[in-house]
């Protein structure tokens, strides 16, 4: 996919644009929803709070939520181009490559088998499980013939999506009594999120940011090829294991709080490349930016689709993910964009 050669100026237009395009859907996903509440209802929330219907809506469902969309649609599209980078694959997101799928394997486990509902519990396992999904697929894609490249690597994505989906719907399936509430967790959904359960894992996702934003530089010359990258002083090993746990840190946390939503991971990076190239130090910001706006817009859309109904914003993203994935793949047999 070809970019556009912009200048540095039309970089920081863009990025700002964003953070107030940012803004300005989350003023819109505090004032619409099922419920229509008037938008000077909505500021008196916020200036002159009487614990009214209306107000406890706004301030205890609708305001967690849309936090909630910001820093899961930011992690998501921060760990897709990360992953993206770290394995040269342009198919690779987390879940494609089955982070999502571990993350959440662990997460139903915990439930299932142990009882666990607490929101530390939960990040704990939802972390393990998207390191030991990373570390399976990396471990797989690197064996046999030719070491690691793109199609093995998009191939053991697969498989341990599929084990790992398949082992969570049997879980699921054995816990009946929990089944309904964790199946929609599993579509991926910031609905009914409160910010008590949000509020751990923010620090996490905040600590991916910034290690992120710090490795873009290395990450830059890791892209040259390895070989390059040695010869110009940076150590791969490192670098790939910071970029690990970025990865860990970002979807791991967004699973916990949000379920495993699909594709932000992979359409956002390819759309941020395009728009200001494969500079990292610009990459890792547009994607924050752009890829909270994605999940807002997808969030604002489930509640508006559908008379008194909302849809869930995994159902969403996947809705507008799916056709990018095919055309990604289908292109040039899935060459790097």
């Amino acid at each position: 996919m070809k970019e556009i050669a912009y200048s540095p100026g039309w970089k920081w237009t863009g990025l700002i644009g964003g953070v107030l395009l940012v803004g300005l859907l989350m003023v819109v996903s505090v004032s619409v929803g099922i419920m229509r509440i008037p938008f000077d209802v909505v500021i008196d929330s916020f200036t002159n709070f009487n614990g009214s219907n209306q107000h406890l809506i706004i301030q205890t469902t609708r305001v967690p939520r849309t936090l909630i969309a910001v820093m899961t649609g930011g992690s998501l599209a921060i760990a897709g181009a990360m992953m993206q980078a770290l394995t040269r694959n342009p198919l690779a997101s987390p879940a494609t490559l089955g982070v999502n799928a571990g993350a959440s394997l662990f997460i139903v486990i915990g439930v299932s088998f142990w009882g666990m509902t607490g929101i530390s519990s939960l990040v704990s396992l939802g972390f393990v499980g998207a390191a030991i999904a990373s570390f399976a697929v990396y471990f797989l894609g690197s064996a046999g013939r030719g070491g690691l490249t793109p199609i093995k690597l998009t191939l053991a994505g697969s498989a341990i999506w599929a084990l790992f989906s398949s082992l969570t719907q049997g879980l699921l399936i054995m816990n009946e009594k929990g089944l309904e509430e964790l199946l929609f967790w599993l579509t991926g959904s910031v609905e009914g999120r409160s910010l008590e359960l949000a509020m751990p894992v923010f620090p996490f996702m905040v600590a991916g940011f910034i290690l992120a934003f710090l490795l873009s530089r290395a990450v830059n010359i890791l892209m040259m090829g390895d070989d390059v990258a040695v010869g110009l002083g940076v150590k791969t090993g490192f670098i790939k294991l910071m970029g690990s746990v970025v990865i860990v840190l970002l979807a791991g946390g967004a699973v916990a709080v949000a379920g495993p939503i699909v594709f932000v991971g992979l359409v956002v990076p390819h759309m941020v490349r395009w728009a200001v190239g494969t500079d990292h130090r610009w990459v890792f910001p547009y994607c924050l930016v752009y890829g909270a706006a994605m999940l807002l817009v997808a969030d604002i859309s489930g509640r508006l689709i559908m008379n008194q109904q909302e849809i869930p914003v995994g159902v969403m993203t996947a809705l507008i993910g799916t056709p990018f994935f095919i055309y990604l793949a289908m292109r040039n047999g899935g060459e790097r964009a």
